[in-house]
């Protein structure tokens, strides 16, 4: 007989039906408790409802409802005395949630063990361990069908608490949000999907239903909304293919979900776009290439300045690599189109790239040097290190740190930034004359000239400058004061 056919049967859907409920609902779930660092806590109600289960039992027999109600009330009560020990005992989080946990688990397990004892009792403690999706009846199924509405439609009308809860604590409660209630409700939630799945994974294996899809999905996205989509649909997915493998393999249908679901968030490990192993292996390599390459480069920068021709020799010996090596990157160095294929020189292009790594090696050996204050002799290779992953903002905020410094801390220069005026404010000496360019930098500078009164081609002439850099112009009879920093990138006719 094949899935098809299996399918047909009334007991097969019935547990496709539950198991997908089931799945859909921890993996929305599970979302929440992967972030708020609850993983453990989850594992802790799932083992400590059993009580519940053997005191419904005693007082109304095997019925879903009583289960459902016993299993509830006992997570509540172990939420309440994790708390309590947590507080009143003086005790760790995670020695709490193991101490409560496990002597709620042996009394429902010795509990369990005493009534199988009597006659006519027919409660299994490994049906509760690791389930019995294909025993699953009507009742199971419609209490399956309202506790799944019930805990996605909480998260839905919850969402905006539950959201803020999570990542901004201090936030909820400025906005007069009860914390510790928002945490008891999840957890009552919790409690919910944890007694749903004891029919299809068990206690012992919801864990995995809760925490492994939702870990699945983080992997794949950053944006909470799309964690809950992707989780439940990962969830649902877990449940059905866990249950077919089941069916074909003739095992047992909660092991066989939660080997799926591992093997899901394995796959996830791997080739997830952004933090797989694939990829950062993949981008590490790219880092690599792009590393040997503009060290290359700055030497071919460094031979030109040094000896005032890119001898081939001389490069070679800047970089003390391989023949073999110096050949493949300068292959890149040809293709990136930095150097020039007729005369074997730096392009225009690959001269400005040059100048940009060295303006971020000498800026950054500047800032640790002046303001984390390394020792001058150790700061070059961890400029080596940053160069290649400086971008041109941080380069920029670093220069105005420092003050726009001309040399560092060794007294080579440093490149002036591609674009910087040819002939700035701030390198007039008093006395000195100049007219402002029609066309400045950026808006951000025009707009601010705009609001000193100072229009393109305006006659300035600077009458002092202050010890912090601070310039003070005369134009059209009136005296203004530029702080340094504008002076810096105000340009100049030639």
């Amino acid at each position: 007989m094949n899935l098809i056919d299996i399918f047909q049967e009334s007991w097969a859907w019935r547990a496709l039906l539950a198991s997908g409920m089931v799945g859909l609902m921890c993996g929305v779930l599970g979302a929440f408790i992967v972030l708020r660092n609850m993983s453990l806590v989850g594992d802790a109600l799932a083992h400590a409802i059993l009580p519940g289960v053997v005191a419904a039992y005693v007082v109304v027999g095997y019925s879903a409802l009583g289960f459902f109600v016993g299993a509830v009330g006992a997570g509540l009560i172990t939420a309440l005395g994790i708390t309590w020990v947590q507080h009143r005992g003086h005790t760790k989080n995670d020695a709490a949630i193991g101490i409560v946990f496990t002597a709620m688990f042996s009394l429902g397990v010795m509990g369990i063990s005493y009534i199988s004892r009597h006659d006519g009792v027919h409660l299994d403690l490994k049906d509760f361990l690791f389930g019995n999706v294909l025993g699953v009846a009507n009742t199971d199924l419609w209490l399956t069908a309202v506790v799944t509405g019930y805990v996605l439609l909480s998260i839905v009308v919850f969402y905006r608490y539950f959201l803020v809860t999570t990542f901004q604590e201090v936030v909820a409660k400025t906005m007069g949000i009860d914390v510790k209630m928002v945490h008891y409700f999840l957890m009552l939630l919790l409690s919910f999907a944890v007694v749903a799945s004891l029919q299809t994974v068990g206690v012992i294996l919801v864990v995995a239903m809760l925490i492994t899809p939702a870990a699945t999905a983080l992997l794949l996205t950053h944006r909470l909304e799309r964690v809950l989509v992707i989780a439940g649909a990962l969830g649902l997915l877990t449940a059905v293919l866990g249950l077919a493998l089941a069916i074909v393999l003739e095992t047992t249908p909660g092991p066989a979900m939660a080997v799926t679901a591992t093997l899901m968030y394995l796959t996830a490990v791997v080739f997830a776009p952004r933090r797989g192993l694939l990829i950062r292996t993949l981008s590490r390599m790219t880092l690599s290439r792009r590393v040997a390459a503009e060290d290359m480069l700055k030497a071919a920068y460094r031979t030109l300045d040094a000896h005032g021709k890119l001898d081939e020799r001389q490069w070679r010996a800047e970089l003390k690599t391989s023949e073999a090596a110096w050949r493949k990157n300068r292959s890149r160095l040809l293709k990136k189109g930095w150097l020039d294929p007729k005369s074997g020189g730096l392009s225009e292009k690959g001269a400005a790239e040059a100048e940009r790594l060295v303006r971020a090696h000498r800026l950054w050996e500047t800032y640790l040097a002046n303001k984390v204050g390394l020792d001058v002799a150790h700061i070059h290779d961890e400029a080596e290190r940053y160069e290649h992953l400086l971008t041109e903002e941080m380069l920029d905020d670093v220069d105005a740190t420092l003050g726009y410094p001309i040399v560092d801390p060794h007294g080579s220069p440093i490149p002036a930034k591609i674009g910087r005026p040819s002939r700035p404010l701030a390198e007039l000496a008093p006395g000195q004359s100049g007219r402002l360019a029609p066309r400045q930098l950026s808006e951000h500078v025009t707009a601010q000239l705009w609001q000193y009164g100072l229009l393109p081609g305006a006659e300035i002439r600077v009458a002092a400058r202050a010890k912090d850099g601070e310039t003070e112009i005369e134009s059209a009879d009136q005296h203004i004061r530029i702080p340094a920093e504008l002076a810096r990138l105000i340009s100049l006719d030639a």
